[in-house]
């Protein structure tokens, strides 16, 4: 990907980027493997990949047994240029992309605010990635996911611009992590080498839009799944390559299990993954955590729920 990839992201398809012609095509790529495969190719700044976390979320906890997964960098924006990025969506400019961000936000329940795109603009997605990659390459995957979800927060919810460096060294530490280290290895050593690597591989792998998911069995067929798409559609995909009829999903974990590993969740994301109505989440909530063990507060219209330690 580079700088020239539209950022306007598509309500009807789930899609920032091009969708492709290919979606729910079986596909073949030559490549050896022993197990199942899942690539997630996203970015931090992707607004439907934002959207798509309560669905993939509960796809990984209760159906992460049948495959490997691995996450990719695909590099939404490399960086602004001089002329319009996206002129046929209207985006000339950060300043557009604002009201889109909104838009998204309200469509999916995972608020975004955008406003920091108007006065405060994320000049690229490459800084947070490579910040990623770092996390992933020098500790594991499963460390730089909660890096991503932290980043996407700080981005989409609380408005902080996450292509600078005191952002994101925040953000490191707040993990248990020496993040002006690791920043610093992202911005100076290792961390754009990495990033190519996840190009390369998305290249190989087609892909031109986020988020996309790719299933790939061990005989090297497989499912590109492009966009936000509902959980039942995730499921389909993985028995079509598994070529079985049933799949047994592990039980949903207890919410308080659940938020003390993620430490912030949405309504929305509570309504996903435990099949509650809009309407019965607070009562749910207080059914199934301890008082005194969450914090409540509201953002842009949306209830959400944080661990207090």
């Amino acid at each position: 990907m580079n700088a020239a990839n539209p950022m306007m992201c598509d309500l009807r398809t789930g899609v920032c980027g091009e969708a492709g012609p290919e979606e729910g095509e079986l596909l073949d790529w030559n490549r050896p493997r022993t197990a199942i495969e899942l690539y997630y190719v996203t970015d931090p700044i992707c607004s439907h990949c934002w959207a798509l976390e309560p669905v993939l979320r509960r796809f990984l906890m209760q159906y992460s047994e049948y495959f490997t997964s691995h996450t990719v960098m695909g590099g939404l924006l490399e960086k602004w240029g001089d002329g319009p990025v996206d002129p046929a969506n209207g985006i000339n400019g950060p300043a557009d992309v604002a009201g889109h961000w909104r838009e998204v936000g309200d469509h999916s329940r995972m608020p975004i605010d955008g406003s920091l795109m108007i006065d405060n603009p994320v000049e690229s997605s490459y800084p947070p990635s490579r910040v990623f990659k770092v996390i992933q390459s020098k500790h594991n995957e499963s460390l730089a996911v909660d890096y991503l979800r932290r980043a996407r927060e700080a981005l989409f919810a609380f408005n902080q611009n996450i292509s600078h460096t005191p952002v994101l060294i925040e953000i490191v530490n707040q993990l248990g992590l020496d993040g002006e280290a690791i920043v610093k290895e992202a911005e100076q050593g290792t961390g754009q080498s990495l990033l190519e690597e996840d190009f390369r591989l998305a290249s190989s792998l087609g892909v031109r839009g986020f988020p996309t998911i790719i299933l790939m069995n061990e005989e090297k067929k497989g499912l590109k799944l492009v966009g936000g798409r509902p959980l039942e559609h995730y499921v389909a995909g993985l028995k079509q390559v598994l070529n079985v009829e049933e799949l047994q999903p592990k039980p949903q974990p207890s919410f308080s299990s659940l938020l003390q590993t993620e430490k912030l969740l949405f309504s929305k994301e509570i309504e996903v993954m435990y099949d509650v109505e809009p309407a019965g989440v607070l009562a749910f909530v207080k059914r199934e955590a301890l008082p005194g063990s969450y914090r409540i507060g509201e953002l842009l219209g949306e209830t959400y729920f944080t661990v207090l330690n």
